[in-house]
């Protein structure tokens, strides 16, 4: 017997969309399941059923997630109408329809996780789960451990905005600081406006950690393939602060009812 699978996951496996996402294009009637419209997210489907999206047929692939260093002076994005150069460029051509499991901005380096899995970019993403990044700054003079402190309490980057960061400082040394700053949020620019605040411009950003997903070795513009006990350490690490995301959610739910 085939297996069951419920449409907006396997549009989500298929790399179209997330699950959320998948919701709406099922809502909007943009689905069809065997040639018929489809506007019910609950269905279900086996592999055997032919799936369509946007009147394009979909299918699960073979599922490829990579590791890749961006080099400075590349936005993480496909295309660019300006002409900027773009970290695709440095991707063979089989692995240019992956996408970013978030972004870097143009200056900054490091850890990029791409992958045609459509689910996983949205479990690394989601804001309500809160998944770590790690990035190693060196910013101008010293930064303080109050400092380090305000970034903890939150400082409003923009009217209405408010950043936070957890960090260690590493070392100070000749009129710089290097530190970690361990991120949950993905606010644009995020590290390089908060320290801009407290008077230490940023010197050199680079992600060194995802989730459990390390940078390493890897140098600045290659990539590697992720194996598969990388892959499912990734999604058992993922689940588990989804089910502290679900508690915490429920004891505010339950502090609001009380008050």
């Amino acid at each position: 017997m085939l297996e069951q699978i419920r449409l907006n996951k396997f549009i989500a496996s298929c790399g179209v969309a997330s699950r959320r996402a998948a919701d709406e294009l099922i809502k909007e009637g943009r689905v069809k399941v065997n040639g018929k419209v489809v506007t019910e997210p609950g269905i279900s489907v086996t592999k055997k059923d032919r799936v369509e999206v946007d009147k394009q047929l979909i299918s699960e692939e073979n599922k490829i997630y990579i590791v890749f260093n961006k080099p400075p002076g590349y936005i993480t994005t496909r295309e660019d109408e300006k002409g900027r150069k773009t970290i695709y460029e440095n991707l063979p051509e089989n692995l240019r329809t992956l996408r970013t499991a978030g972004r870097l901005d143009k200056d900054s380096t490091g850890l990029l996780i791409l992958t045609n899995d459509g689910e996983l970019i949205q479990k690394l993403t989601h804001p309500k789960v809160k998944v770590p990044k790690i990035y190693r700054v060196v910013a101008e003079g010293k930064v303080t451990i109050n400092d380090l402190k305000e970034f903890q309490k939150g400082i409003e980057i923009e009217k209405g905005k408010k950043a936070y960061a957890e960090g260690v400082i590493l070392e100070y040394e000749n009129g710089e600081t290097t530190m970690d700053l361990i991120l949950y949020q993905g606010l644009n620019r995020q590290i390089r406006k908060m320290l801009e605040i407290v008077g230490h411009p940023v010197v050199m950003l680079k992600r060194i950690q995802h989730a459990n997903i390390n940078l390493g070795a890897l140098k600045k513009g290659k990539f590697r393939f992720m194996n598969n006990k990388e892959v499912d350490n990734l999604f058992k690490y993922l689940k588990n602060l989804e089910k502290v995301a679900i508690i915490t959610e429920k004891k505010l739910y339950k502090k609001k009812k009380e008050i």
